[in-house]
């Protein structure tokens, strides 16, 4: 008996952060789910906090939610020093149990199930909640089709600094976001991410990334190559890629992901987001790009040559940082759930760029068949992709500017050093010169966002367009 009121009947689960048991309310003759807590599997305090803590961390996060697909907490006791949470007693399996037993679900009972779950994270959020472990084992199905999200275990309120410690990953690796598997702190955005591998799970049948033993190796695949796709999604396709896309900022918000999870195949998805301009003698046409984003705060004034300099030497401090942070990686693991068994940054290449002592990239002769919007087409895309993957960027390089811009390594030690790059604008592109002109602002892992205007000069043979060289 515990607390003199709630009875223990028998174990039904557990998972990293504690044994939960059916138990009966004998005042309210009813019964709940009794979890004992407070205590990470190795025996450290879960969060960094003492048990006691914690476990009054947790009750007070989950009372905070009423909702129908959260699990409702009724109280919170102690017993012999022990922290028990009393829970709603939910009569069914977990999700990761349903597809185990029933093999990958077809991509309209997945998002109905994955659709409630999504409606109680969207609540969550609005209560600045953080649910930070959203993974198979912890969406509770009924028989009838009902979901309760479960296990706000290791949630963090966004106002609560306490739960996070440098170096301190919470989460299970497989459904881990970029952003939270290279040690920074999860948001409602990283939900998200999470979301979107366990809709991946429920239909492929498995996790998007396979753990095993090689932890570190799968967490540099999170956050160094492009995730996993399904070929046979179905309508659901564009939500997974919503959704397990490496930039936070480039997620949906968990209430669209609820409205198109809800809405069905025949719903309205999200509008692209469109912002590049082409700038064309005869016609101005809008093109696909990021999208709008309030205006930040105006960094600190300084010089195009200051903002070069720092374009080096923050890369340089980075690496040493991310190297130590590689070194104090830990993880809280649920056991026996589902699991089964650093996204690159973007801005201008050294503006695109090499260093101010390069020498002068030879000039191109002006190819018939280029065009201004072809021109701005591939300004946008390089910027993106030297943004999220250098190499390629580096590949869209003539040779003669690969040399001038230091080769891999003098390229990287700028676009590897960008968090994002947001707000582009193509202001110009004339076919004549092969000049493109476009504005845009970049972001590194520390610091104010940077607004910045670049002109590159293109190559144009065989169809395909270079950067041949920056002009000053």
């Amino acid at each position: 008996m515990i607390a003199g009121r709630y009875a223990l009947d028998h174990e039904v689960g557990r998972g990293g952060m504690g044994a939960v048991w059916l138990g009966r309310d004998e005042v309210l003759g009813r019964p709940v789910a009794i979890k004992r807590i407070g205590m990470a599997p190795v025996g450290t305090p879960a969060g960094g906090a003492l048990p006691d803590q914690r476990a009054e961390r947790e009750a007070r996060l989950a009372a905070r939610l009423s909702h129908p697909h959260v699990v409702a907490v009724f109280d919170l006791v102690e017993e012999d020093g022990a922290q028990w949470l009393v829970m709603e007693y939910v009569e069914g399996s977990t999700l990761a149990q349903l597809v185990r037993d029933r093999g990958p679900l077809p991509p309209d009972e997945a998002a109905a199930l994955l659709g409630q779950a999504a409606d109680g994270l969207a609540a969550a959020h609005a209560a600045g909640i953080v649910h930070r472990d959203v993974k198979p084992s912890n969406i509770l199905v009924t028989a009838d089709g009902q979901v309760k999200l479960s296990d706000f275990g290791i949630a963090r309120a966004e106002a609560d600094p306490t739960l996070t410690q440098t170096g301190l990953v919470t989460g299970s690796p497989a459904y881990l976001a970029p952003e939270v598997a290279s040690g920074r702190t999860a948001t409602d955005a990283s939900d998200v991410w999470s979301l979107g591998a366990t809709l991946y799970h429920a239909l492929s049948g498995h996790p998007p990334y396979e753990v095993g033993d090689n932890l570190l190796g799968t967490l540099y695949r999170i956050v160094h190559e492009e995730p996993p796709r399904l070929p046979d999604a179905g309508w659901l396709a564009p939500l997974l890629e919503a959704t397990m896309t490496r930039d936070p900022e480039d997620r949906w918000s968990m209430a669209q992901v609820r409205d198109v999870l809800q809405a069905g195949p025949g719903g309205t998805l999200p509008a692209r987001r469109t912002r590049v301009l082409a700038h064309d003698p005869e016609t101005t046409q809008a093109m696909p790009g990021p999208a709008p984003i309030p205006p930040p705060t105006p960094p600190p004034t300084a010089t195009p040559d200051e903002r070069r300099l720092g374009r080096w030497l923050v890369p340089a401090l980075l690496a040493v940082t991310l190297a130590a942070l590689a070194g104090v990686v830990a993880f809280f693991l649920g056991l026996g759930d589902d699991e089964e068994a650093p996204q690159r940054p973007a801005t201008q290449a050294p503006s695109a760029s090499a260093p101010a002592s390069s020498p002068s990239p030879p000039t191109p002769s002006p190819s018939e068949g280029a065009t201004a919007e072809g021109m701005a087409q591939f300004a946008e895309t390089y910027v993106t992709t030297a943004a999220r993957d250098p190499r390629a960027g580096f590949a869209l390089l003539t040779p003669e500017f690969q040399e001038a811009s230091g080769g891999f390594t003098g390229y990287d030690g700028f676009w590897g050093a960008v968090k994002r790059v947001r707000d582009i604008e193509v202001i110009d592109a004339d076919p004549t010169d092969l000049v493109v002109t476009y504005s845009y602002t970049y972001q590194l892992e520390q610091g104010p966002p940077v607004p910045d205007r670049v002109s590159l000069r293109l190559s144009y043979r065989d169809g395909e367009y270079r950067v041949a060289g920056e002009l000053p």
